[in-house]
């Protein structure tokens, strides 16, 4: 397969471009960006109309194609056709990098298995733009991107990373931010430090910081400040607890006498922290020997 530069100047046919759009300020559009925009045959959008805007706003009239969560997978063969006939498409979502808890993974991954061509081009991101202004350690962070809907679910997620030394980055919505803020609170303790950012490069654009509790306090005593859109950074775990692996070898083996080791391993991750995965594998090895 030829290999496609990765300039600025060189916008090729039978090329899906993944296009990093802005998060709020339209300033930050790059120039390749705008170049790659501009020379493309068709441009796969994650809501027609949001991108109909920005490309008003460059003063760019274009083909345009939704993909999104619900017809991603249809349209893999439409695209894949569309690059073998030498178009290139500019992929974008309705902010920042696509592929970023946005659509586009299915589609990149089946343009590969095809190899088929597709070239990054970088931008902003709310995961990083968030990052580098918190003040929180970045050396290590794990992404969780968006929580489950229901506060049980949320919960769930959670319970695992209680023992996290990495930095923690999640996005929320105004609906849930503080009933999340709450549940965080509730798993990792109120003193846990964070940093919520709302609103990234826009007007209206401001960083909380502090423990969870006192962010928490922050946003209830103005209803505007729970408007918006939040990246939530939370610090990981300064004394984790540990469990040496004669004390959860032992646990398991109380445990599988009496329960299937999907569930002894449930067990053992909520009261150790460990990864549940990880320890369903120990569970299964354990099982073998007894």
């Amino acid at each position: 397969m030829t290999s496609v530069p990765n300039t600025a100047s060189s916008i090729q046919g039978g090329v899906l471009y993944v296009v990093a759009t802005p998060i709020g300020n339209l300033a930050d559009l790059s120039e390749r960006a705008v170049q790659v925009l501009t020379k493309a045959d068709l441009v796969a959008c994650e809501d027609t109309r949001h991108t109909q805007k920005l490309l008003q706003h460059l003063g760019l009239r274009k083909v345009l194609l939704s993909v999104h969560d619900h017809n991603e997978r249809d349209r893999i063969d439409q695209i894949a056709g569309h690059l073998r006939e030498g178009r290139s498409i500019a992929l974008v979502s309705d902010a920042g990098t696509p592929l970023i808890s946005d659509p586009g993974y299915p589609l990149v991954q089946a343009l590969r298995a095809q190899q088929l061509n597709v070239v990054p081009v970088p931008g902003p991101s709310a995961l990083i733009t968030a990052l580098s202004a918190a003040g929180l350690p970045t050396d290590r962070f794990l992404f969780e991107g968006f929580l489950p809907h229901k506060a049980g679910g949320r919960r769930d997620r959670l319970q695992p990373l209680a023992n996290e030394t990495a930095t923690m980055v999640f996005y929320e919505s105004k609906h849930r931010i503080l009933e999340t803020l709450a549940i965080m609170a509730e798993v990792f303790g109120a003193e846990r430090g964070a940093c919520v950012a709302r609103e990234l490069t826009k007007t209206f654009e401001t960083f909380y910081h502090g423990s969870l509790g006192d962010i928490a306090l922050q946003l209830q005593a103005d209803d505007d400040q729970t408007k918006g859109e939040f990246v939530v950074m939370v610090a990981g775990n300064p004394e984790p607890a540990t469990a040496s692996a004669f004390d959860t070898a032992h646990l398991f083996r109380l445990l599988l006498a009496e329960l299937p080791p999907k569930k002894a391993a449930a067990i053992v991750s909520d009261l150790t922290g460990e990864n549940k995965k990880a320890l369903y594998q120990q569970a299964l090895e354990i099982q073998g020997k007894v």
